[in-house]
């Protein structure tokens, strides 16, 4: 089989490996379609850590970074049960980057971490079904905190995950959803998949959104960005609650004029949060192409990075059985 390997940053090769054959709980999947993940592609790229404390060791484990992927149980190993050869399915959980990834023509999963699909929607749909999980686990959190339905709603970082994002909000019945994103082509986008409207953050935007000590407009609000100064932003313009959802990289100063406000964060990956993705994507309120702009075989793995580091694309849709 065909299968991509980062050497080192910006160089990459593809190799003829012997196909895997699945073990006890684990499945043989033939990947169809794997979409990028930017943070760890684009971090990858430059060797620069995800996070505190995270290094990165060249050359990287075969396939990796890709782990959102979808296509067909190729086989099953002993003790499967749930899935079969022929089955259509999603990976909803990440099970790491010691592993090889989905960068590839076949994958080992273990057989928990796949969730069947709905054969009748086309693989750009159902590929980020990892992302639609987390942004799931979010959400129930927010449902929970009656935070979400009825409410002004913010999402900052119109991105992936904010595309992801602003849906599951309009799905839990916030109104209206406001996305704030320096990008005008981002902020398009979200208008057309159901914001009510957007606005570059790095403008003056006091007048629509007054921040304290004025009585902030969002009541409800998520971040996908993770940078202190936007952060810090949304909680000043937020007068409940803000869940934050990007990654963290330095401390958040939660001051005096927060108030009340209440900040949340992700719990984790969940089987119930994949769940919950997947019935939206089945009710026609969660649509995962949105978040692709561009599809290109495996080989062409640096100029989508490039596409992704320039800013011209969302996602990148790699199609391994492609050349």
């Amino acid at each position: 089989m065909k299968m991509l390997q980062v050497t080192a940053p910006k160089e990459f090769i593809i190799s003829e490996v012997p196909t895997p054959k699945p073990g006890p709980g684990e499945v043989l999947t033939r990947v169809n379609a794997v979409t990028t993940c930017p943070q760890w592609d684009l971090h990858l790229r430059h060797n620069e850590p995800m996070f505190v404390g995270h290094k990165f060791e060249y050359p990287y484990t075969p396939g990796q970074p890709g782990h959102e992927a979808t296509g067909v149980i190729e086989a099953v190993g002993p003790d499967v049960t749930g899935l079969q050869p022929g089955d259509r399915v999603s990976a909803w959980r990440d099970q790491g980057h010691h592993v090889q990834g989905c960068y590839a023509q076949f994958v080992i999963h273990k057989a928990e971490n796949m969730i069947r699909v709905p054969d009748d929607l086309p693989d750009d749909a159902l590929a980020s079904m990892e992302l639609a999980m987390c942004l799931g686990t979010v959400f129930r959190m927010l449902r929970e905190m009656n935070a979400v339905k009825g409410r002004c709603f913010g999402v900052n970082g119109l991105g992936p995950a904010g595309f992801v994002a602003l849906q599951m909000a309009k799905a839990e019945g916030a109104d209206p959803v406001f996305g704030f994103d320096p990008l005008p082509e981002r902020r398009e986008v979200a208008c057309r998949i159901g914001a009510t409207a957007c606005f570059d953050p790095t403008a003056d935007i006091a007048a629509d959104f007054p921040a304290r000590p004025d009585s902030p407009r969002l009541e409800s609000a998520v971040d996908c960005v993770g940078a202190k100064a936007t952060v810090e932003s949304l909680m000043d313009r937020t007068s409940d609650v803000v869940a934050l959802f990007g990654v963290q990289r330095e401390d958040y100063t939660y001051a005096l004029r927060h108030g009340s406000l209440r900040l949340c964060g992700f719990r984790g990956h969940f089987r119930e949060s994949a769940e919950y993705a997947l019935g939206l994507i089945r009710e026609g309120k969660l649509n995962l192409a949105h978040l692709v702009t561009h599809r290109l075989p495996l080989e062409r793995y640096n100029e989508g990075i490039e596409l992704l580091e320039a800013r011209k694309a969302i996602k990148i849709c790699f199609l391994p059985w492609e050349s």
